[in-house]
């Protein structure tokens, strides 16, 4: 199994393919630049199972209906960011854009942390609210990494002034979710590069001291 990073758009978020040998995979977070990510993953021959989304902001969603009308996959989200989708308020496009990102409605609503099995992946969520209200972690423990959205960066957390955002509950979420897992697990973030748990809780500022 093998997965790779493609930044997209103007603020470079990342959206990822995790790959099984038999070339299916699922897709993470397709941000923007649909016909791009498209077109990429349709040269290597993969065949994409599901679109999951770490949480709803806009810069995460952009691509999602390109994906559905190439694919016609299911989209997951967590159920408290449902709305998000087709609201350009609250993902954020019109604030910062000055223009409506809108997706249709997800297939599939997360709620409560959970095993999801979606062809041969297996993937446990992670509740890991804070950046925004339904943030959620994807743990592949086969793998051994986590994509965790806009929660934890190289050296950095994510931002919590933007609407249901709260700095606590990401310092909660980052201690007692994702710093659970083993420190070996390779971070996957939302933007900039990859990095490990063990690299964030030796060196990362926002996380000493909490």
């Amino acid at each position: 199994m093998k997965w790779e990073r493609i930044p997209l758009g103007s603020l470079q978020t990342n959206a990822y393919v995790l790959v099984h040998p038999n070339d299916t995979c699922l897709i993470f977070d397709p941000g923007s630049e649909g016909e791009k990510l498209v077109s990429y993953i349709s040269s290597q021959g993969w065949k994409p199972l599901a679109v999951l989304l770490t949480h709803a902001h806009f810069d995460h969603i952009g691509a999602v209906d390109d994906v559905r009308k190439r694919w016609n996959v299911p989209v997951y989200v967590h159920k408290n960011e449902k709305d998000w989708l087709n609201d350009a308020w609250l993902n954020g496009s019109l604030l910062f854009m000055g223009q409506e990102i809108k997706v249709k409605p997800a297939d599939y609503l997360l709620d409560g942390e959970q095993t999801l099995t979606i062809g041969e992946f297996s993937l446990r969520v992670l509740e890991t609210p804070g950046h925004s209200p339904g943030s959620v972690s994807y743990y592949c423990e086969e793998l051994g990494a986590v994509f965790s959205g806009d929660v934890l960066f190289a050296g950095s957390i994510g931002r919590t002034d933007l609407p249901g955002g709260n700095h606590d509950q990401l310092l909660q979420s980052i201690h007692e979710r994702l710093l659970q897992l083993p420190e070996e697990t390779v971070v996957l973030p939302g933007h900039g590069p990859e990095t490990t748990l063990m690299n964030e809780m030796e060196t990362n500022p926002f996380l000493n001291g909490f």
